[in-house]
C-alpha cells in the first residue's frame, strides 16, 4: 500500500468537536478563539503507508523522513497568518501563508509526501496529506510552493 492523499477522516470529526483553530473568529461570535493553532508539515517517504485513517503525528510511526541532513522528525511550522475565507458562499478554505523549505535537506531515501498535522493540540493531530512527485535530494534545498489560498485552489478546501 502506498500513501493516500487527501483529508483525514479524524480531521473532518475533530472540525465539528472545535479540535482545530486555523484563525480567530469575530468578536461577535458565540465561541470565541483569540488564538491560532501551529500547523506543522513532516516529510512522508515514498515507500510509507500512511492513509486516511491516521488520526496523528505519532501515527507516522516509519514513514516519516528520517532525520538526517537538515531534516528534523516534526518537519517545519507551516506559517499560519491568513484566517480561513469562504468563496461563493459555498467552499471555506485555508492555505499556509509561506512556502515551507527545508534548507541544505539530504534525503536517505525517496519521498513524496507532505503530513500536516496540527501541533498546538495536545496529540498533534492529523489534518491532511499532500502528495507531489517522488524526490531524492542531496545537500540541496526542498521548498514546497503553497497553491493560491482561494476556493478553488486552497490546500484545505471544504465544500
Amino acid at each position: 500500500m502506498a500513501n493516500t492523499p487527501g483529508m483525514l477522516t479524524s480531521f473532518k470529526k475533530e472540525l465539528m468537536c472545535g479540535s482545530h483553530a486555523f484563525g480567530t473568529q469575530a468578536a461577535n461570535a458565540t465561541r470565541t478563539v483569540t488564538t491560532k493553532d501551529v500547523f506543522y508539515g513532516a516529510l512522508i517517504k515514498t515507500s510509507g503507508t500512511i492513509g486516511l485513517t491516521a488520526t496523528a503525528f505519532s501515527s507516522l510511526a516509519g514513514d516519516e523522513l528520517t532525520a538526517s541532513g537538515n531534516y528534523a522528525s516534526g518537519g517545519i511550522a507551516a506559517t499560519n497568518a491568513a484566517d480561513p475565507s469562504v468563496a461563493g458562499g459555498t467552499v471555506a478554505y485555508w492555505t499556509p501563508s509561506a512556502v515551507l523549505t527545508w534548507p541544505n535537506l539530504t534525503s536517505a531515501v525517496p519521498f513524496d509526501c507532505l503530513f500536516l498535522y496540527n501541533n498546538t493540540s495536545t496529540g498533534k493531530l492529523g489534518v491532511s496529506i499532500h502528495q507531489f512527485s517522488t524526490q531524492n535530494i542531496s545537500g540541496g534545498t526542498f521548498t514546497l510552493t503553497m497553491p493560491n489560498n482561494d476556493g478553488t485552489n486552497g490546500l484545505i478546501r471544504i465544500a
